[in-house]
């Protein structure tokens, strides 16, 4: 498995994988408020983060394991709901999308879409492991509690690493995210 994670990341940096467009919001050192567009998204169930192949289900649907038999280029980040278990999940590349996503052959991998929203993010480095990303989230919440930023509901952490595994922990681009409640917006004619 390693040579095939080497295989597709070796001698690159994140630049070579397409990454969602956001537009920045707000910046404040590390903190950030972002609106995303919509985005399609390939899933799967993690139940232990590096232990269960949840990456490589993903890797197969995009190395080609689809209706299609369609290869699909890599994209950052990849996306965890949860630091240890949730869901594992890849960005579908927009022109990908405008084609029409091909149905996975693997019943555990899904396909859906995120509507437009706005997040709170907060970058770090280090590795990409449930400590640091639990006390990274940590640091994002209390940053939009500061902010008095309203989240919809009970706030639930979406975890981005941009590198592959070998990568020093200080060259990395890892995020945490959390989802901001639309601002209620007034009806025309109304103050």
């Amino acid at each position: 498995m390693i040579a095939l994670l080497s295989s597709l990341f070796a001698g690159c940096g994140e630049s070579k994988y397409q990454s969602p467009e956001y537009k920045v919001v707000q910046k404040e050192g590390s903190f950030e408020i972002r609106d995303y567009p919509e985005l399609t998204i390939v899933s799967t169930p993690m139940q232990k983060r590096t232990e269960d192949g949840s990456f490589m289900k993903l890797f197969r649907f995009i190395s080609g394991r689809n209706e299609r038999s369609q290869k699909i280029s890599m994209t950052t980040p990849v996306l965890m709901t949860g630091a240890e278990s949730g869901i594992m999940s890849f960005i579908v590349p927009e022109d990908v999308v405008r084609q029409g996503v091909p149905t996975p052959s693997n019943p555990e991998v899904t396909i859906s879409t995120k509507p437009p929203a706005r997040y709170a993010t907060y970058r770090f480095s280090g590795p990409s492991k449930p400590h640091p990303s639990e006390v990274a989230a940590k640091k994002l919440l209390a940053w939009v509690d500061s902010k008095h930023l309203p989240t919809p509901g009970s706030p639930s952490p979406i975890y981005a690493y941009y590198n592959p595994p070998w990568t020093p922990g200080f060259m990395r681009r890892n995020e945490v995210l959390l989802r901001l409640a639309p601002l209620a917006t007034k009806a025309p004619g109304h103050p």
